[in-house]
């Protein structure tokens, strides 16, 4: 009789014990997928930073470097100099043609933070040279660019990573 009591006494502490061990490993494996699922998120965070600095810093070059943007969308102070403090905010047109042109624009439209149209608008102006707006080209003093998709799309990143209200 013993034996028979004793069996059912062992099997429930077995069979508790396992359980125990059990919810044990399921939570430790919970943490360690957790973790790595983190740590997963935080890898792709850092490479979608890191490309996003790249795209920027290609935007800034092309920008600064190549188009000189800030020639004419930065405000000058009273020596003609651009004003940096408030780079790319927009600003008159400082210059007139020799001759008399239609629609010659007396302001150029602030570039800093949110650009005057949507990614695909703007994107479609640096490469084609049409403002989807209109319909056609950009009015004279704005050049009519034709960049790749790439650079493009490098300008509008640098161009949303600045401050609306001025530098960076």
């Amino acid at each position: 009789m013993r034996i028979h009591k004793t069996i059912p006494g062992v099997l429930g502490s077995l069979i508790a014990s396992l359980s125990v061990l059990a919810l044990l490993l399921f939570m430790v494996a919970g943490v360690y997928v957790t973790a790595t699922t983190r740590e997963m998120k935080q890898l792709e965070r850092g490479a979608k930073t890191g490309a996003n600095v790249n795209l920027i810093a290609r935007g800034q070059y092309i920008v600064e470097g190549v188009a000189a943007c800030g020639d004419c969308h930065t405000p000058r102070d009273e020596n003609g100099i651009s004003d940096r403090t408030r780079w790319l905010k927009g600003a008159p047109v400082f210059f007139q043609p020799a001759q008399a042109v239609p629609g010659w624009p007396i302001v150029a439209p602030r570039l800093a933070g949110l650009p005057p149209g949507s990614d695909a608008e703007i994107i479609t102006l640096l490469t084609t040279g049409i403002w989807q707006q209109t319909n056609k080209p950009l009015r004279l003093p704005m050049p009519r660019f034709q960049m790749t998709r790439s650079d493009a799309e490098a300008v509008v990143a640098y161009l949303k990573s600045l401050n609306p209200g001025g530098g960076r």
